[in-house]
């Protein structure tokens, strides 16, 4: 096991054995008693997230799991971060689906004889012993043995619960059958299916505690499957990443025995090893059709990738030399080579991965309340119980109304549903999320999202592209397009400046480019050169009028207009004449006006920040539909926190979505932080909740999903709650049959289940 521990260091357990929400509440307990140890337990993911401080040791943390009754050990690592297949697991329902098979096929015939006296033969009640003894004993072992595993460390949970209600009908049931007078021949069972105070002439309960017993078992069972299906995403997710990658190795290097390798010249091999060997820096094949093995940098090759089962997002992303590409997208086009630049758990995937575990192992505010709740609830349900009986047998009753209403209690208390409000909730939503390409770090981001009334959106990078394109070419009479764009773009080829670049490469998309000779960058001017025996000249109108080229009147007019909307101009001209005028500008995404537009019907109101020049910001504005008076313009990367700060000091609630280093204090300091997944390592710790398809349509779904996760929560809880207040008076009132009581018992913990797999179809 891991020894000493570096100081404020994090651990998580897989925590073995638990049976309810109460385990869950008692394993916390103990842990958090230790010195320097802060611990939440998710009964949901039987996981224990534990911080310890320096001189605790994880081997302490796992005795004093295993000292309160259960088992804990160091999760093994997942497949994505070992780059291989793991075995398949056993099937761990197979006991439980044998015991519950076991249950229902011996309880049935016993409810039924109880339910329906035509089927009372004579001595019908001794074959419904024999039935449910096998289902009490057999089928119920987990709760009788949960059971005295806490007794013996003085605790009580819902197996308690479970184990006294059954073993209590069953054993009075024996009595009544060898000491009393239910074992004569002839005897008839009375049963109502009604909420009514019990009469007193039934009085053996073997159908209660079969049935009890197959009707919690059942509930377990689905309760198990569903939060399976609950966690399929994150499975999903983690299986996303490729399995083998195509390596080019130096032939004299001495790599590695490959499983299979092929020489492609200069002296290079391709070799095909398992991802988990690639290291970061190594050059790796992807060919049309395969998984991109890891995030890495093109070095040769163009193509498009697919990245929608990572984004969410249908169109293909063109990608070429220099162009980042993330592991477990799809190479759609052409053969690329991509240089690593993180391997293992520094991947996005994993960290993806990571970032919704750890959301799927929080607890919202709710929840810990419902967790606190559930600690105390056993013993003061047995409590109930014992005053339940005491009650009825001081009013004269009789042992059996009295008997039958104490157990009704046990049986019904059983707050499971309190247990799986929040974490099936979170399990579903996050992973749903994950799937759509939004990222939830944890349930107090849920609510967060509710309370927010402002968005404060970054200007580059999160309502435009971030980078300079070409928006528009005007050109003189007798000029056409496609030549300005040939001759202009083959000049600006050969720049590197971002603005040159936006030309060139739109150019290149409209066709081949031309060689320059005579190549000359003019500084704070333009360039100029020889272009197919054309002498042509971009850049300011300064440059040009140096040539005596001058603008026509009519694109003195488009110039003028264009710097009004806060864009750039290039003038272009060649042969002596001015002939084009260029609009530049860092695009604003196609869906960010839709984007805009879903926010507000959210009831936000969206401000946009820029360290930009207020022309420009407010032409990016009045484009998505922004107000000028939401528009913050020419404020400094230092001054965004403090934008967010008197925001929030006026009384607004505001959420932030950035992409940059620059964004990353504002993310932190604005109540809920939403970082585009395709900016930098510093917003996205720095956010709660990461949009991953860096689309701001996204950041409309992550608002939504979010609120839609929380109500559903909120719901649960009010649905368990509501159960237990409601049934526990009719419970100790008599009114309430104990099988009945089960049923109802275990239908709570199915519905807060089968109401939270609702977000599985969150669109």
């Amino acid at each position: 096991m891991t020894t000493q521990a570096p100081a404020s260091a994090e651990v998580e357990l897989s925590i073995g054995g638990m049976t309810c929400a109460s385990c869950a509440a008692r394993i916390e307990k103990k842990l958090n008693r230790m010195d320097g140890v802060t611990a939440s337990v998710n009964y949901a993911t039987e996981k224990a997230k534990v911080a310890f401080e320096d001189g605790v040791e994880v081997a302490d943390l796992i005795a004093t799991v295993e000292a309160t009754g259960y088992t804990a050990a160091l999760p093994k690592p997942p497949a994505v971060e070992q780059g291989q297949e793991q075995a398949e697991p056993a099937d761990e329902l197979a006991p439980l689906r044998q015991r519950l098979f076991t249950a229902l096929v011996l309880a049935v015939p016993v409810i039924a004889m109880a339910m329906v006296p035509a089927l009372q033969f004579d001595n019908w009640q001794w074959l419904s012993l024999t039935l449910a003894a096998p289902v009490v004993t057999y089928a119920a072992w987990p709760f009788h043995k949960a059971a005295w595993t806490n007794a013996r460390h003085g605790a009580a949970t819902m197996d308690t619960l479970v184990s006294l209600g059954t073993g209590a009908a069953f054993l009075w049931s024996l009595w009544a059958l060898f000491f009393g007078d239910a074992g004569m021949p002839g005897m008839r069972h009375g049963f109502e299916f009604t909420i009514a105070r019990s009469d007193g002439a039934s009085n053996i309960y073997l159908e209660a505690a079969a049935g009890v017993t197959a009707f919690i078992l059942a509930g377990r069972y689905f309760e198990a499957r569903s939060k399976r299906t609950a966690g399929a995403a994150l499975k999903a997710l983690l299986e996303l990443g490729a399995k083998d990658v195509t390596v080019l190795r130096n032939k004299g290097a001495g790599a590695q025995r490959p499983r299979t390798r092929a020489v492609v010249g200069d002296g290079w091999e391709e070799v095909r090893i398992p991802v988990a060997e690639l290291a970061v820096g190594d050059r790796f094949v992807v060919r049309p059709g395969e998984k991109i093995a890891t995030d890495g940098v093109v070095v040769e090759g163009a193509s498009a990738v697919d990245a929608s089962m990572l984004t969410g997002e249908s169109v293909p992303v063109e990608v070429g030399v220099g162009d980042g590409v993330t592991g477990a997208t799809v190479n759609a086009g052409g053969r690329l080579v991509v240089e690593a630049t993180r391997v293992g758990a520094d991947t996005q995937l994993a960290r993806m991965a990571k970032l919704v575990e750890d959301a799927q192992n929080g607890k919202a505010a709710a929840q810990r309340l419902a967790d606190r709740i559930s600690a105390v609830f056993v013993p003061i349900v047995i409590t109930l119980a014992v005053a339940t009986l005491g009650y009825w047998l001081g009013t004269g009753e009789g042992w059996t109304a009295a008997f039958t209403a104490a157990v009704a209690v046990l049986i019904i208390a059983c707050p499971c549903a309190l247990g799986l409000a929040t974490p099936t909730a979170l399990l579903v939503g996050t992973g749903r999320g994950a799937q759509l390409g939004v990222l939830i770090k944890g349930p107090e981001v849920l609510e967060s999202t509710r309370k927010v009334d402002t968005i404060v959106l970054d200007k580059t990078g999160t309502v435009t592209t971030g980078r300079m394109t070409l928006l528009a070419v005007h050109t003189a009479d007798g000029t056409t397009e496609a030549e300005v764009l040939r001759l202009a773009g083959a000049l600006e080829h050969a720049s590197e400046h971002p603005i040159a670049r936006a030309i060139a490469d739109a150019a290149a998309r409209a066709g081949e480019l031309p060689a320059v000779e005579g190549f000359e960058n003019v500084p704070g001017l333009g360039v100029q050169g020889v272009v197919d025996g054309h002498a042509v000249v971009a850049g300011r109108e300064a440059l040009l009028n140096e040539w005596s080229q001058y603008l026509s009147e009519g694109l003195a007019e488009v110039k003028l207009n264009a710097e009004a909307a806060g864009r750039t101009v290039i003038a272009v001209g060649w042969d002596g004449e001015a002939r084009a005028v260029l609009e530049v500008a860092d695009a604003v995404k196609p869906t960010s006006a839709e984007a805009i537009a879903e926010l507000r019907a959210l009831g936000l109101t969206p401000v946009l920040l820029t360290g930009d020049h207020r022309l420009v910001a407010e032409a990016v504005a009045a484009e998505v539909g922004i107000e000028p008076e939401h528009v913050i313009a020419e404020v400094m990367p230092q001054d965004k926190v403090d934008t967010v700060r008197r925001l929030q000091a006026e009384g607004r609630v505001v959420a932030m979505v950035g992409d940059g280093v620059n964004d990353a204090a504002a993310l932190a300091q604005a109540d809920l932080g939403l970082a585009m997944g395709t900016g930098t390592d510093a917003a996205i710790e720095a956010g709660d909740l990461t949009l991953v398809r860096g689309d701001l349509l996204a950041a409309a779904d992550a608002i939504r999903l979010s609120r839609r996760t929380l109500g559903i929560i909120k719901s649960n809880l009010f649905w368990a709650f509501g159960y237990n207040v409601a049934a526990l008076p009719l419970a100790a009132a008599g009114l309430l049959n104990p099988m009945i009581a089960g049923a109802a018992m275990a239908f709570s913990s199915v519905f807060v289940v089968g109401n939270s797999l609702r977000l599985r179809r969150f669109r």
